[in-house]
């Protein structure tokens, strides 16, 4: 199921005042993944300053097509225009192009179309430049942790695509991650919309299904009649975890399918322990209503 990609962030500096007619809002039929690099690349040219009767002369394309492909209306772009506007707005080409290239197969491009639309630009297009050194790092404190999340809602190489996009997009947006509040919980924003926007979901909620699978409680049964038993209550577990506000959502599935502890919970979220232990205790009210939780897997993280 697709979603809207949205990601909260710090409240935006009145844009630059810009003669001519103010751009349009993305329309409602784009995709997520279309969506994931198309609002970095709007909040880019609306900081810039830039308008778009300039724009088109420097991208080569009509004013009123450019205004269009900044609200994901028509055709989907091809990359040697995307090439030319990012080099305009001074984005990251690598991030960007991984975005669009995955959107545009979501959109039913052929890899051949993909790889034609890149004629031209190729080395851009795969060349790999650095991203900012905060940016690394705190890949290199969050990665691993980010996976189990994902791993909740998404398996193997759907899981590590999240990922990777996740980084994808905190670099295309780092100015305004730096600039927000709390750079971490920017990041988790991220995070919480990518993979709601790739997870399966029944009445509007995440499926959490497969993730039973994981649970130590299932693997600590012996036999394989305690284990259907043990997978049966899991599921039923598992349908009334997704029903859950999406804070006591995210607590539950980082405390008990994680086994994370609260410390690292309020890490990784950006929020106040405080906070976090207050929406485990809403939580666990709510689940212990509807069947026990399952054993947390002792706090593999401190």
């Amino acid at each position: 199921m697709t979603t809207s990609f949205n990601v909260p962030g710090p409240d935006s500096e009145p844009a630059p005042a810009r003669p001519g007619r103010k751009l349009g809002p993305i329309a409602g039929t784009v995709s997520s993944s279309h969506r994931a690099w198309l609002d970095p690349t709007r909040e880019c040219y609306l900081t810039s300053g830039r308008t778009l009767s300039d724009l088109s002369h420097r991208v080569l394309l009509a004013k009123s097509k450019l205004s269009e492909l900044l609200r994901g209306v028509g055709h989907y772009p091809r990359w040697e225009v995307i090439h030319r506007l990012a080099t305009e707005l001074d984005m990251p080409g690598w991030p960007l192009y991984r975005l669009w290239r995955q959107a545009a197969l979501d959109a039913g491009k052929s890899r051949d179309w993909v790889d034609r639309s890149t004629e031209g630009t190729i080395t851009v297009a795969t060349a790999r430049p650095g991203p900012p050194l905060e940016h690394g790092a705190l890949r290199l404190m969050v990665e691993a942790d980010y996976r189990r999340y994902a791993e909740a809602f998404l398996h193997g190489e759907h899981r590590d695509a999240v990922v990777e996009d996740v980084f994808a997009i905190l670099w295309l947006s780092f100015d305004e991650a730096l600039a927000s509040p709390d750079t971490r919980r920017y990041a988790w924003n991220i995070l919480r919309a990518t993979v709601m926007a790739k997870a399966g979901h029944r009445d509007k909620r995440p499926v959490l299904g497969e993730a039973a699978f994981d649970t130590v409680a299932l693997h600590t049964q012996t036999s394989k009649e305690n284990q259907a038993a043990q997978l049966a209550e899991s599921l039923e577990l598992f349908t009334a975890i997704s029903r859950l506000p999406d804070a006591q959502l995210d607590v539950v599935v980082l405390r008990h399918l994680c086994g994370f502890s609260p410390k690292k919970v309020s890490d990784l979220l950006g929020l106040p322990l405080a906070a976090v232990r207050s929406d485990e205790r809403h939580a666990e009210r709510f689940l212990d209503d509807t069947i026990g939780l399952p054993p947390q897997t002792g706090g593999r993280t401190p």
